[in-house]
């Protein structure tokens, strides 16, 4: 029995006249769109099959209080009727569990476990402390997701696609597409490091890129059988991360009392100041923030019912803060072996994903499994793991931004291409931990430039009353939100500056710098004051001197 019916419910006029205030207050269909929910006729069944949607009705995961429908149907016309919050129960726990896991898988990506290596040789454990606050950043984003997805139904793409002019979306979907297939290259370049791992060398890095495309189709294709089975194979790829890491640590012997300082005191110097900046920006990326958004609808919540918005949003922060406290603890982990390993030494500056695991193997052997091949298991589940979580988001993100009803099938291969292709040329043009090492600088730059363009539009969309209804967020959450949002922009804008002084040099390159600064700086800054009295007094004003 699903959680969202409630017979009997309609019989009691006055639940029914205080149900239908509270929908006055909740989150309606965006305007124009034919979007319905699932306890709404409105637009016919016909006409709402033409809107993309993350998961479709048979699709959701049905989440029921009991295994008897009578007990479900008597407890959900009391919560309908009242303003009570319904009792915590272990297995709705169980039952919402999966998406905020999926999501901590960005967390836990090559590119992140590269960024917490080179922190930890360069800084010690001296900056564990900026991994924790920077990992409680990311909740909060990440818990803004998903509040999005289940008040309003809709993923965050979906929403951008009615919220702002086709040039403005247009430029967010391509902005996000490259995202994308930045963060897409740098978790199949992790996978097919660890392949050739694993194989000692045999498998060249362009065999482990096609190895890496071909199961992560396989992979995917599980969704055929249920969400909940992509679920688990999500739930062994981190539990073998968290094996294989932890293992690490253990081997490694690392000082308690070095750890349990650099997680409680706050330390920065110039000379970290690099890496500081390197850990934050590996947390928040921009194609999670989609992805959250629509994983969340993968559980049949009925958005016009706010006892059952409010309760899935109950179990969908508590499972996000469990997942993003396992995916800091794995973190951690890696960062600390290497601290012990590798701080101080003259190998500190010089270690990347490709060289990682013969320098640990240099420095501590191994006895019954070689540390290195530890670290390459615990590398490939976290590249295959961050790269079928790539492909999903980027079906959400083109079918969403486009409103493309094409098969999931069909869909997966085109966003599998746009990264697979360029990810084979720099297998095999890149082959090489100095090049790899470049090539993931500008990658990680790629990444750093597109987070205005995620965090802007969902913190724009989730204090909006029109979108959000009752659960938009205040005004206290609305200015730390935002003081987050400026505290990584500027984060990522110091990478940007100081990465681009270094890089880019001569009149000619510093010219066209210029002017690509100021289209990018406008462009966010239309994303921020869009819609305020500001923007509004500014338009007015444009259109007096024109006239």
């Amino acid at each position: 029995m699903s959680a969202h019916a409630v017979p009997g419910a309609a019989g009691d006029a006055g639940a029914a006249r205080a149900d239908d205030e509270a929908r006055a207050l909740l989150p309606a269909s965006a305007p124009g769109s034919d979007h319905g929910d699932a306890g709404s006729s409105s637009g016919g069944e016909e006409e709402e099959d033409l809107e993309e949607r993350a998961f479709e009705a048979s699709e959701k995961v049905l989440v029921s209080i009991s295994d008897d429908p009578d007990a479900d149907a008597d407890l959900e016309a009391q919560l309908a009727s009242s303003s009570g919050s319904p009792p915590f129960s272990w297995r709705k726990l169980w039952l919402f569990t999966g998406p905020g896991f999926l999501m901590s898988i960005a967390f836990l990506d090559p590119g992140n476990l590269e960024g917490d290596l080179q922190a930890g040789a360069a800084a010690g454990d001296t900056l564990l402390w900026l991994l924790m606050w920077a990992t409680a950043m990311g909740l909060l984003v990440q818990l803004l997701a998903a509040r999005l997805g289940v008040a309003t139904g809709r993923h965050l793409a979906e929403l951008c696609r009615d919220e702002y002019p086709d040039w403005a979306r247009r430029a967010l979907w391509l902005m996000a597409e490259v995202a994308m297939v930045g963060a897409d290259i740098q978790e199949v370049i992790g996978s097919a490091i660890a392949i050739k791992i694993l194989s000692n060398g045999y498998l060249p890095l362009w065999a482990g890129v096609v190895i890496t495309a071909l199961d992560c189709f396989i992979f995917l294709s599980l969704e055929n059988y249920g969400v909940r089975k992509l679920e688990a194979v999500f739930a062994v790829l981190i539990a073998t991360m968290a094996v294989s890491f932890a293992w690490m640590f253990t081997d490694t012997k690392p000082n308690g009392k070095d750890l349990l300082i650099g997680i409680l005191v706050p330390k920065l110097s110039s000379k970290t100041i690099r890496q500081a900046v390197g850990v934050v920006g590996c947390v928040i990326m921009p194609h999670n923030v989609f992805l959250h958004s629509a994983l969340v609808q993968s559980r049949k919540i009925d958005p016009k019912k706010e006892y059952q918005v409010r309760e899935a949003l109950r179990y969908y922060s508590i499972e996000s803060t469990v997942a993003l406290a396992i995916s800091f603890m794995i973190n951690l982990f890696v960062t600390t072996v290497f601290a012990k390993g590798f701080y101080g030494s003259k190998e500190a500056g010089s270690i990347g994903l490709e060289n990682a695991g013969q320098y640990l193997q240099e420095k501590f052997g191994g006895g019954f499994l070689p540390i290195l091949y530890i670290w390459g298991i615990g590398l490939l589940a976290a590249g295959q793991s961050s790269t079928i979580t790539g492909t999903y988001a980027g079906q959400f993100i083109m079918g969403g931004f486009l409103n493309l009803r094409l098969k999931k099938w069909l869909r997966a291969l085109i966003t599998r291409s746009f990264a697979i292709v360029p990810t084979i040329i720099v297998a095999l043009f890149f082959d090489s931990s100095d090049a790899l090492d470049v090539l993931n600088e500008w990658l990680n730059v790629l990444q750093s430039i597109q987070i205005p363009f995620a965090l802007i539009p969902l913190i724009t969309l989730v204090s909006k009353e029109q979108v959000m209804g009752v659960f938009r967020i205040g005004r206290k959450m609305q200015a730390v939100t935002w003081t987050v949002a400026a505290l990584l922009i500027t984060i990522n804008g110091y990478l940007l500056l100081d990465f681009f002084s270094s890089e880019i040099r001569g009149p000619l390159y510093g010219s066209i710098l210029c002017v690509a600064v100021l289209a990018y700086a406008s462009f966010v800054l239309y994303l921020i004051l869009r819609g305020t009295e500001i923007s509004n007094q500014m338009i007015v004003a444009i259109r007096k001197r024109l006239s």
